[in-house]
C-alpha cells in the first residue's frame, strides 16, 4: 500500500495557477493533517477534505495544530500558511514558487538596484492606487504625503458612507483589542491582505524583501503590493463590517474580504499587476516564462546549461 509519503512530488507544471486559487482559507481549534493530495481539517464536527493545490494562503488560527505531512504537500503546492492569533496575524512560512524561471526575480531585482527605476515603480504602484493623480516628477517624500492624504481621505469617506465613526487610525503591535472596533477590522483586513500579497509574490519567485515603497523589511515588496488594493477593497471591507457591530469583527471581516477578494478576481489582478510593474513594457503582463536553465556569458548574453562549453556539445 502506498503512503503519502512514497507519492510522487508535485511540480510547477502541474499546479493551479496563482490566479485560478482560493484567496485564503482560515481555520481555528482543529488538527490539520494531509490524505493523498489533499489537506484535512479535523474537528469535534468531522473531517473535512480540501484541495491542497486551490489553496492560495492558509490561515491557522488559534486552537489549529498541524502535522509534518500536512507542510510538506502545502510547501509542494506553493501555499503559503500564516499563524494566526488572537492579537492579529504574522507571517511565519510560505511555499515554493510555481515557476521554474527566474525572471521576475531578476527583474525585481535590476529595477530595485537603480535608484532611478526604483523610483519610477514606486511612482507607478501609486498610479495604480490613484489612477485620477498623475505622480510623473514627484519626489518620494511628495509621494508618500500625497498618499497619506489619499488614505486619510477614504477613512473619512468611508466613515461617512457607513456611519462609522473615525477617531484615527489606532493599532499597538501585540495589542489587536486595544483598538477600537473599526480599527481591529482594518487590522484584520490589512494582515489578510498581507498574507495573500506575499502568497502571489512568492508564487510568482518575487522576492518578498525588495521593496520600492517600504524598505529594510523581510517583507517590504509584500507591504508594497498589498498596499495597492488597500483604499479600493480593505479599507471599504473593514468599515462595512464595523457597521454591522462589534461581536466578531475580525472573523467577519476576514469573510467579507475573501468574498469581495474572489468578486473582483483580486488575485488574477494582482499577478497583472507584478509583472505589469516589473517586466519591460514590451512584455505582455500573462508572460509565461520558459523552464530553463541557461548560463551567463558575456555581454549579457546566455548560453545552454548543461554542456561543456570548453568542447563542441560536450555533457557536463
Amino acid at each position: 500500500m502506498s503512503t503519502v509519503s512514497q507519492r510522487a512530488a508535485l511540480t510547477p507544471r502541474h499546479l493551479t495557477r496563482t490566479a485560478e486559487r482560493l484567496s485564503f482559507l482560515y481555520l481555528e481549534r482543529c488538527t490539520v493533517h494531509r490524505d493523498a493530495n489533499a489537506i484535512t481539517a479535523q474537528d469535534a464536527e468531522g473531517t473535512t477534505h480540501i484541495p491542497s493545490a486551490t489553496i492560495g494562503t492558509l490561515l491557522l488560527g488559534p486552537g489549529t495544530r498541524i502535522t509534518h505531512q500536512a507542510m510538506s504537500i502545502l510547501g509542494e503546492t506553493g501555499a503559503a500558511v500564516v499563524w494566526t492569533g488572537e492579537h492579529g496575524v504574522r507571517y511565519y512560512a510560505s511555499g515554493r514558487a510555481l515557476t521554474r524561471s527566474a525572471a521576475l526575480m531578476e527583474a525585481q531585482a535590476l529595477q530595485w538596484a537603480n535608484p532611478r527605476t526604483r523610483l519610477a515603480v514606486a511612482r507607478a504602484m501609486y498610479q495604480l492606487r490613484f489612477p485620477d493623480d498623475d505622480p510623473a516628477g514627484l519626489t518620494r517624500r511628495e509621494l508618500l504625503g500625497r498618499e497619506g492624504r489619499r488614505v486619510k481621505d477614504c477613512y473619512h469617506a468611508q466613515s461617512a458612507r457607513t456611519g462609522v465613526p473615525w477617531r484615527g487610525r489606532r493599532y499597538t503591535p501585540g495589542d489587536f483589542t486595544g483598538g477600537d472596533t473599526v480599527n481591529q477590522a482594518i487590522t484584520a483586513a490589512a494582515q489578510c491582505m498581507y498574507g495573500i500579497a506575499h502568497a502571489v509574490a512568492t508564487s510568482l519567485g518575487c522576492s518578498p524583501a525588495l521593496g520600492f515603497v517600504h524598505s529594510g523589511h523581510e517583507l517590504s515588496f509584500v507591504l508594497d503590493i498589498a498596499d495597492l488594493y488597500k483604499t479600493e477593497i480593505g479599507i471599504p471591507v473593514a468599515f462595512d463590517a464595523a457597521a454591522d457591530g462589534d461581536e466578531d469583527v475580525a472573523s467577519r471581516t476576514r469573510r467579507a474580504l475573501r468574498d469581495r477578494i474572489n468578486e473582483t478576481s483580486l488575485l488574477d489582478r494582482c499577478v497583472d499587476d507584478i509583472k505589469t510593474l516589473l517586466l519591460p513594457r514590451t512584455t505582455a503582463p500573462d508572460h509565461d516564462d520558459p523552464d530553463v536553465v541557461t548560463l551567463q556569458s558575456d555581454h549579457g548574453h546566455h548560453v545552454p546549461a548543461g554542456l561543456n562549453h570548453d568542447g563542441p556539445d560536450e555533457l557536463w
